[in-house]
């Protein structure tokens, strides 16, 4: 068993920060050390603590950088790596403009296995271990998806879009079809590794009622299972699907009536709620999704993170890439705090990074597994640099305490301030590096997660 030693500042929490003094939520380690074997987390804890129990286990010193559990990302597009950055549109024309048509290469398997490479490479290069993703139609694309997660041995949740209707041809099943691939690709990958299935119907507008009720039957066949769709993230979208559901109560009502509202029920966006959506999303445990760099991108509006964790919802939070323009979690966590203070809504450090870490693993009911450093987690954390860039550096030198540090992470941070990526304890911004110089390949133990 591969055994190694990490040791640098640490940062993990333990429940979410009730504000800047709420020192109980985390552990803070500065001269710390995470001792990792078979891909797992063994102890942390100072590393004079720790060390005595590596005896000659090789040390990866990476002081002065700050270590913290890998980023978690719960909502993003993979076929829509190629369209992000599209010019000049809101949410229906840019999906027709731009992501219904690169949708449809993913038809190809050649092409679909490439992305998926590329997609892998830019998640870790951010920080990031863990995703929820929309796939394409096509049962290719999730295999794809995959198949790179398990070479990885990566923890990632996928699905394939349900859409019966309102898009190109190439893009279309049925809601037979749509339930019998989802079907089969529940079967071949869900529990396989770390790989979880998301039973997506992509959202009202492209899927006939019929298809709903065969998205309800899966999640009902597979209550593990994740559902993922989209909710509210526009006023003509909500309008169009009034359009489409006349006997639905309201927007949310189109999944609730059909089973696809839950715990493990993730809604993208939830911009635009009515009283009695909230109060749905609030009795069935269902999580918002926060996705701010493609809610001003496309200027759809502002998240109301304040008034729906009053209820005790919990909200997620994500890249949404390609509408999302970053792939980068630290990104992600700037545009939030603009866009909370808009609504004179604070997101302090400490509860941001809490977010991006173990709050995402919770709402995923992950948190025993991934999303802290905790000793029997999956060793998936990132090295971060919070002197990354010469304007990062000089800000630095006046930051006072940790909170400041994270600021400065949270608001300037991005790929440059991520030194390496570790997933089941491999590195893997060094490791692909090296790869390529030599034309090696390495994967790790395949681990359940």
């Amino acid at each position: 068993m591969t055994r190694k030693l990490i040791r640098a500042r640490l940062l993990t929490f333990h429940t979410e920060p009730n504000g800047p003094d709420d020192t109980q939520a985390y552990d803070y380690i500065e001269d710390g050390a995470l001792l990792v074997a078979g891909g797992r987390i063994e102890a942390m804890g100072t590393f004079s603590d720790v060390s005595p129990m590596a005896c000659d286990v090789p040390v990866i010193d990476h002081r002065p950088y700050l270590v913290m559990p890998g980023f978690i990302d719960t909502h993003i597009h993979f076929p829509q790596v190629q369209v992000i950055a599209s010019w000049g549109a809101q949410l229906l024309d840019w999906l027709n403009s731009y992501t219904f048509p690169e949708e449809t290469r993913f038809a190809d398997t050649g092409h679909a296995t490439r992305m998926a490479s590329t997609f892998y490479d830019e998640l870790v290069g951010h920080g990031t271990t863990t995703a929820v993703a929309f796939c394409s139609v096509h049962p290719q694309s999730v295999d794809a998806f995959f198949s790179e997660a398990a070479r990885r041995n990566m923890a990632m949740i996928g699905g394939k879009v349900m859409m019966d209707r309102n898009a190109p041809d190439a893009l279309l099943d049925t809601a037979q079809q749509g339930y019998d691939e989802s079907k089969a690709l529940i079967d071949r990958w869900h529990g396989t590794g770390r790989a979880r299935y998301a039973v997506t119907p992509r959202f009202a507008i492209t899927s006939t009622p019929d298809q709903m009720r065969a998205a309800g039957t899966l999640a009902a066949e597979h209550p593990d299972c994740l559902i993922q769709t989209h909710l509210s993230e526009n006023r003509d979208e909500i309008a169009y699907t009034a359009e489409l559901y006349p006997q639905a109560r309201d927007y949310l009502d189109v999944y609730e009536r059909n089973g696809l509202l839950g715990p493990n029920t993730f809604l993208g966006h939830s911009i635009h709620l009515e009283p009695r959506e909230i109060d749905a999303i609030a009795d069935n445990g269902a999580h918002p999704t926060f996705c701010p760099t493609s809610n001003l991108f496309l200027g759809s509006g502002l998240f109301d993170d304040a008034g729906l964790r009053a209820r005790g919802i919990g909200n997620a939070i994500a890249t949404d890439v390609g509408a999302g323009t970053s792939y980068s979690m630290l990104q992600t966590l700037q545009d939030a705090y603009k866009i909370l203070q808009l609504q004179g809504q604070k997101l302090h450090p400490l509860r941001a990074f809490h977010w991006i870490t173990r709050g995402n693993a919770v709402a995923l009911g992950m948190e025993d597994r991934i999303g802290t450093l905790d000793a029997g987690s999956v060793a998936d954390f990132v090295v971060l640099d919070s002197a990354a860039t010469s304007a990062m550096a000089l800000r630095m030198e006046r930051a006072q305490d940790l909170s400041e540090e994270l600021f400065v992470l949270q608001m300037m941070g991005d790929s440059r301030s991520v030194v390496e990526t570790y997933v089941a304890g491999v590195a893997q911004i060094g490791d692909r590096a090296a790869r390529a110089d030599t034309g090696l390949k390495e994967s790790g133990p395949i681990l359940a997660a």
